[in-house]
């Protein structure tokens, strides 16, 4: 039985986690270049991914729009350009929806969906819904979004996972004929969706790093990417991005950006939690886009822009 096997089996979340945390080198991130994303005021981009060359984007207060980013050394800001406009799917028909997201999905349409996640293959893209804890298939043919049939909010919340509201499913990406779902907080995890799955049954915790500081805040987990055979996790309240492997889970290094997030060139006014929300992951580096809430930056009250940072792979790694 393998690894990732006896995990999921485990009756227990926290029961699961192994004693002993062996060590693994925990880094200063390098940063390449920042951009201010002209375009993003209010919107709270919150995933990326690159998806044929494109570097695309969803934002948790846009339920009917995807968007792209080209960003260019040498340059302060990049534009938030429109990608695609798609009809938002219905209601889900086959679980439970609670009075607050269904609330929601009438009262607002900009708020109905909160995508929190992005990824695609050779046919096509996938948002993820934390408001739904669901993925839906966008179909540009006809400019609709539509869920897949598999499900997880029931079971998730069987396990321990999904205990808090706007604390749910919160990053995506597809590996091969796989989905991964990061599971946000309280207790953080990962979810394995395989082809043909209807419900989601194959939870894992994150393997802890020691030296990963979380400064008393919640160990969370909100982005995912694939680059080089390797799972790239986002672990925001530590400000650090940790690669991992696909089959054990556990890291091979990471680095920590609180640095530059918290630098006083780029630090909002608040910072009682990490704003890290979007990982996308190339030969060219490591990109962390961070959702600030709204939040205007310190250096400059009346700005509201969000940031994407490109950080530099370690030295250590060989990438």
């Amino acid at each position: 039985m393998g690894i990732l096997t006896t995990l999921a089996t485990g009756a227990s979340v926290r029961a699961s986690k192994a004693p002993d945390i062996a060590p693994v080198p925990v880094m200063p991130a390098y940063l390449l270049h920042a951009w201010w994303i002209d375009g993003s005021e209010g919107l709270d981009v919150s995933g990326l991914s690159f998806c044929n060359g494109d570097l695309l984007a969803v934002a948790d207060k846009s339920s009917e729009r995807i968007y792209r980013l080209s960003p260019e050394p040498g340059r302060r800001s990049v534009q938030l350009f429109s990608f695609a406009d798609f009809s938002r799917p219905p209601l889900p028909d086959d679980q439970p929806v609670t009075a607050k997201a269904r609330a929601l999905h009438y009262a607002s349409k900009s708020l109905s969906m909160d995508f929190e996640g992005i990824t695609c293959d050779d046919t096509g893209i996938y948002l993820l819904s934390e408001r739904y804890n669901r993925i839906a298939r966008l179909d540009l043919k006809d400019n609709a979004g539509h869920w897949l049939p598999v499900r997880w909010s029931e079971s998730a919340r069987k396990r321990g996972f999904l205990q808090l509201f706007n604390a749910e499913s919160e990053g995506l990406v597809k590996v091969a004929g796989d989905f991964w779902v990061a599971l946000e907080r309280d207790p953080r995890g990962l979810l394995k969706l395989a082809a043909g799955d209807r419900v989601g049954q194959r939870f894992y915790p994150v393997p802890a790093v020691r030296g990963l500081d979380f400064r008393g805040r919640s160990e969370d987990l909100t982005g995912l990417a694939l680059y080089d055979g390797s799972l790239f996790t986002l672990e925001r309240n530590a400000f650090a991005v940790c690669r991992r492997d696909i089959d054990t889970l556990e890291a091979d290094w990471c680095i920590q950006y609180r640095h530059v997030e918290e630098g006083e060139e780029y630090v909002y006014r608040k910072t009682r939690f990490g704003k890290g929300e979007g990982l996308a992951v190339n030969r060219d580096g490591i990109f962390v886009v961070l959702d600030n809430n709204g939040v205007t930056r310190a250096a400059a009250p009346q700005d509201s822009r969000g940031l994407l940072m490109q950080l530099a792979f370690p030295a250590a790694s060989g990438e």
